[in-house]
């Protein structure tokens, strides 16, 4: 059997300049970055008036067992373009952490994918340089200013902006700097978080022009005064320059699928601890293009789709015509308690104790947010055909149909049957809504998010997080809507709770506010803002032979 690098490598792909006169794209807009990548000028559609369906694809909470959900959107426009739809993609990028640690890319899988694929998954057109660069200008800038002289009363202990850099690595958390003496800056307690967890990407992926880009930039909250008014890029007089360094990264990227279906990829952030949306540009340029634009929120609708729906969707002034959650036999069987080595055999006991984590996540998206669903069961050969029926009973008692998808063996071919029911679906009466308002107060958000979409009984504030609460609202932020920083692994922020969890609290130890961005970031449990590598990383398994060809990528 092939690896997902190697039917890649085996599909011939065509001149992304093919691809772009397809979408009816002038040539004058396209932006070549070799044969098989472009970027595109936004101003292509100057004047367009036309507006495609928007089909959100997300999942059941993520386990060992996989789930499929970019493979998914992948197979699912190919399957859409079969049925004579024009359709195009909108993805996310991925991260090099990601790549090369535990999870691999972020290209689809099988035969459905989007290529070229190791383009994707390595530099791609270099967006997200541009943005670790942008970050830590800002960085630069910013210690320069308080070395020479501080003429803002900046505290140095009161710094909230750090470094990035697109690689999981932990050493790099927690570090003092400026310790070069007399000359080599103020010495402080300073930190790197991932490139995709940057407000930076976070900024870009919100930004709905250049001048948008440049205002968003300038509001960033980089840290405080001793007597704690904010510190901006703007006082800093940085967001020109920072501007400057993303004006080609705001550009959305044209590749393809295996089907040559267009795809844009645009902007990564992650979505246990970002927004986890591609890039408002590329959505809004797809539905400019398509009658029907499948895009995809990372993690499970708890995160991604919750973020897509409440922040994405209100900002940009979208509204889904459907969602499709992903799921799989296997993956439901572990959230039942069901051994990640035994999950060939049929347990129909643990499919049934694990069906609760989907049936939540469909009524959020039906009941929550009032859309049009369906659920796309992943078939694996060793799925039997009492567990499918079982998974179409439980989902058929909430009026949501279940299509068996078979894309990462057949391609689009295998997404012919979601195609239909999603073209159905968008038809649909559409209820769509948002989980809160954002006239709620910080602790109302929060405790509806965790009852509404979480399941859970409410939230619980450390000393800290009160404090910063309390120091938010007086400076009027607490009117923004808010990204939680969350485990994938539960919808509580305990990653050992599997299924649908009840009666537990979601701990928030730290809120900070992303002012360029426009939302509040509350952060709970362990995680992280900075991944590290696991015991065995990705990257040991990756090689490049003396004529170039990578092998290993996934």
């Amino acid at each position: 059997m092939k690896t997902d690098i190697e039917i890649a490598q085996s599909v011939e792909m065509r001149p992304v300049a093919e691809i772009a006169e397809e979408l009816g794209i002038d040539d004058k807009y396209v932006e070549s970055y070799g044969k098989y990548k472009a970027k595109i000028d936004p101003d292509c559609v100057a004047g367009v008036e036309k507006e495609g369906k928007l089909i959100l694809v997300t999942a059941i909470t993520p386990t060992p067992a996989g789930e499929g959900k970019t493979t998914t959107t992948c197979g699912l426009a190919d399957g859409l373009k079969k049925i004579g739809k024009k359709v195009v993609v909108a993805l996310r990028e991925p991260s090099l952490g990601p790549v090369f640690g535990k999870k691999g890319g972020a290209a689809g899988g099988g035969y459905a994918q989007v290529v070229p694929m190791e383009d994707i998954n390595l530099h791609f057109t270099g967006d997200i340089h541009a943005i670790g660069a942008a970050n830590n200008l800002l960085a630069a800038m910013l210690d320069n200013h308080i070395y020479q002289g501080n003429a803002l009363g900046i505290d140095p202990e009161k710094i909230t902006w750090k470094r990035c850099v697109d690689m999981n690595d932990r050493q790099l958390r927690f570090i003092r700097d400026g310790m070069g003496g007399r000359t080599g800056g103020v010495p402080r307690d300073d930190g790197f978080d991932i490139t995709v967890a940057s407000e930076i990407m976070a900024v870009l992926c919100l930004a709905t022009s250049l001048s948008d880009l440049k205002t968003r930039i300038s509001r960033i909250v980089v840290g405080y005064t001793y007597d704690g008014a904010p510190v901006t890029a703007g006082d800093l007089k940085a967001a020109g320059a920072v501007t400057a360094l993303l004006k080609d990264a705001l550009k959305p990227n044209l590749v393809q699928t295996l089907e040559h279906t267009p795809a844009f990829i645009h902007g990564g952030p992650f979505a246990n601890i970002a927004h986890g949306c591609n890039s408002v540009s590329a959505t809004k340029l797809a539905l400019k293009l398509g009658d029907y634009v499948v895009t995809e929120a990372g993690f499970g609708a708890d995160l991604g789709a919750e973020k897509f729906l409440d922040i994405k969707c209100r900002y940009a002034g979208l509204t889904p015509a459907a969602v499709v959650i992903v799921a799989t036999v296997r993956a439901l069987k572990m959230h039942g308690g069901q051994d990640k080595t035994s999950l060939g055999t049929e347990n129909t006991t643990a499919l049934e104790a694990g069906l609760p984590n989907l049936l939540r996540h469909v009524r959020n998206i039906t009941e929550v947010y009032g859309l049009p669903a369906a659920v796309a069961l992943n078939r694996f050969p060793t799925d039997t055909e009492n567990e499918i029926a079982l998974v179409m009973q439980k989902c058929k008692k909430l009026g949501v149909n279940v299509v068996l998808s078979d894309v990462w063996a057949k391609g689009g071919e295998g997404g012919i049957a979601l195609a239909e029911e999603v073209v159905r679906l968008c038809e649909a009466e559409n209820h769509f809504r948002f989980c809160y308002q954002l006239n709620e107060s910080i602790e109302q958000k929060l405790n509806m998010l965790v009852k509404k979409i979480y399941g859970g009984n409410g939230v619980l504030f450390t000393e800290e997080a009160k404090g910063e609460v309390e120091r938010l609202t007086k400076l009027g932020f607490d009117k923004l809507p808010i990204c939680v920083a969350k485990t994938q692994y539960s919808f509580s922020d305990d990653p050992s709770l599997l299924g649908a969890p009840t009666g537990f609290f979601v701990t928030v130890r730290k809120i900070k506010v992303s002012a360029g961005a426009g939302f509040l970031v509350a952060l709970t449990g362990d995680i992280m803002t900075m991944p590290g590598l696991p015991k065995i990383p990705a990257a040991e398994n990756i090689d490049v032979d003396d004529n170039g060809k990578i092998t290993g990528l996934f």
